[in-house]
């Protein structure tokens, strides 16, 4: 039967309420209802001779609470389980609260008097899990079944109870109470595997609870802090690395970081953090300073770290900007797009209200060979597109009227479908780029955009062929369009780099379902640095256009307003310019924040913004 609020289950009142309510009636209610972000689960410990359904129901309740130290929660359990049970030992995330199945509710009476042990089984479908290092992973729908044992143990007043005494370590929540409890947040490393050049952050997701978590009694900045100092999760953790000493961590007893009335972080460390040069310090601080851009209300204008033997070093907000990924030319970025005459031309400064197309300089402008597609680097200086019949990839200056060089890839696949992709570039100025050849297909990369293409290694493809990319602005994650018996996913992959400057070794390395819930996706766009734009749909549904995070997490505020028949999409690094997309009767339309979309150019294909 489902999870019912029965007497002793958690009581629900609206958050934002100054105190619980002293008369009237008390009406029990799911905790588990969705798209109810303002609910607040109390939990309340298990009433007198309660039988065995009631004490599971309690308990699962009582996990959807903000129950200090889950001293409550762990009165459903047996004195050995009170003492073992590890609520933060991971999460599972199921679609809906967990179902529970066991000894009929009419026999349980009989039963208590002459059983002393009983078991309930908790099942439902299992969409995600979040592990000890709080890294969220996305799974496609699976089959969740675990065993709760109840004993009947003698209680402080001397009469038996029934009580859990096998439970699994970590906590059992439904999709809704998961995204009521727990937001994503990003802590940021520095890129490894680099042959020279400026250290870029990169983003790292994970998701924390929201205000004060029961087990730590942290806030949720003082918890994605800790998350940060502990180093990255496994799957980021072979491309990048943390300035902070091994083994820094908060000063014991720290449960509450908020800037002061000069929005000044000050984040007192213990004497790890002291080894750390000067240098070093301020790139930590960078990472702080980063880590906490969306969580506060009021802009971090500088973080000051402390050490054990006092300030270490401080960092302002504006400095830390040398250290993004997504710098790109230093202004508004522009728009590019394709013209039905295979031209490339540029909308300028993502401008809104009516724009008129300029026509770039050079080869691509004059349209010597009709394009497909373009891609365009973030300094905004080079453009690399491949030839409308998906044969070539040319590259050419943005700044300079040379003639077409010959081109730097060619595909002989018998299909325009089956040739090049459209390319991408990442934020170091590389030119990324997929042959979708069936008699060899290739994901290729360009350094700088220039000489011989190079083979990048992407095992675990598991018989997939890439049909689109797209660079992340920090070079380290790559989105991937992998078709397969007739379906089309996305996945993201850690793309690491090994060798010497002059021999480097590339390869793509353990992909990630990104949107498993979708069965087709058509298009995808970077949209920050951990979150993308994703076109797809379920198995028998519409079309819907919606924000993802790298790690795969959705929130209720992903969803898009409605468009028709997407055919691709266009996001910048910064997030606050507005979303484009390709459609069929619309031609190229925009998004603006708090708008609705609107048609900008009635014809145009291929329109991207640089990355």
């Amino acid at each position: 039967m489902r999870l019912s609020a029965l007497i002793g289950c958690a009581i629900v009142v609206l958050a934002g309420c100054g105190s619980m309510p002293t008369t009237g009636d008390v009406k029990a209610v799911d905790a588990s209802q969705p798209d109810d972000s303002q609910v607040q689960v109390y939990a309340v410990a298990p009433r007198e001779g309660a039988p065995p359904s009631e004490i599971v129901d309690g308990f699962l309740e009582s996990m959807t609470s903000d129950d200090p130290a889950f001293a409550t929660t762990r009165k459903y359990l047996s004195t050995d389980a009170q003492r073992t049970w590890q609520p933060s030992g991971g999460i599972t995330v199921l679609a809906q609260a967990p179902n529970r199945s066991g000894p009929l509710l009419h026999d349980e009476a009989s039963r208590a008097t002459r059983d002393t042990e009983t078991a309930y089984t908790l099942t439902g479908q299992k969409v995600a899990a979040v592990d000890v290092q709080s890294s969220y992973r996305p799974l496609a729908p699976t089959d969740y079944s675990q065993t709760l044992h109840l004993v009947l143990e003698k209680g402080p007043d001397g009469e038996q109870e029934w009580r859990i005494d096998v439970v699994p370590d970590g906590l059992v929540l439904g999709q809704s109470d998961f995204k009521r409890l727990y937001r994503s947040v990003n802590k940021y490393y520095f890129a490894t595997g680099r042959t020279g050049g400026q250290r870029m952050l990169v983003a790292d997701p994970v998701h924390v609870r929201n205000g004060t978590d029961p087990v730590t009694r942290m806030s949720t900045a003082t918890q994605t802090v800790t998350t940060l100092l502990a180093g990255p999760t496994n799957w980021l953790r072979p491309v990048v690395d943390s300035r902070f000493p091994t083994g820094t961590a908060l000063r014991k007893g720290v449960t509450a970081l908020a800037p002061d009335d000069q929005n000044i972080l000050k984040v007192p460390l213990n004497e790890k953090a002291d080894k750390a040069d000067r240098s070093a310090c301020r790139m930590m601080a960078a990472q702080v300073l980063y880590t906490l851009g969306d969580l506060t209300s009021a802009r971090v204008e500088r973080v000051e770290l402390e050490g054990g033997r006092g300030k270490l070093c401080s960092l302002d907000a504006d400095d830390a900007e040398a250290f993004s990924a997504d710098n790109g030319s230093g202004g508004p970025d522009s728009q590019y797009f394709i013209n039905d005459k295979g031209q490339v031309e540029r909308l300028p400064g993502a401008a809104e209200g009516d724009v008129t197309p300029e026509p770039l300089v050079g080869p691509f402008g004059l349209g010597t060979v009709p394009m497909g597609s373009v891609g365009v680097s973030r300094d905004e200086r080079r453009a690399a597109a491949v030839s409308a019949n998906g044969e070539n990839l040319y590259v050419t200056s943005l700044e300079s009227a040379d003639e077409l060089a010959a081109p730097l890839v060619t595909s002989t696949a018998k299909k325009a479908a089956d040739r090049l992709s459209p390319p991408s570039w990442d934020g170091h100025g590389d030119l990324w780029v997929a042959d979708r050849n069936p008699a060899g297909p290739r994901l290729l990369r360009l350094t700088g955009g220039a000489g011989e293409p190079q083979e990048v290694r992407v095992p675990g493809l598991d018989g997939s062929r890439i049909e689109a990319l797209r660079m992340s602005a920090d070079g380290v994650r790559i989105a991937l369009l992998l078709s397969k018996d007739g379906h089309t996913t996305l996945k993201i992959g850690r793309v690491e780099r090994r060798g010497s400057a002059v021999s480097p070794e590339i390869s793509v390395e353990d992909l990630r379902q990104a949107a498993p819930q979708l069965a087709d996706v058509t298009a995808i766009s970077w949209s920050g640095r951990s979150r993308l734009v994703v076109v797809g749909k379920e198995e028998g549904g519409v079309q819907q256009v919606r924000y993802v995070q790298a790690d795969g997490s959705t929130s209720s505020s992903g969803a898009l307003p409605g468009v028709n028949q997407v055919e691709s999409v266009a996001a910048a690094d910064d997030e606050l310019l507005p979303l484009m997309a390709e459609t069929v009767d619309d031609g190229i339309v925009r998004l603006s924040r708090g708008d609705n979309w609107q048609t900008v150019l009635k014809e145009g294909t291929s329109l991207v913004y640089p990355g």
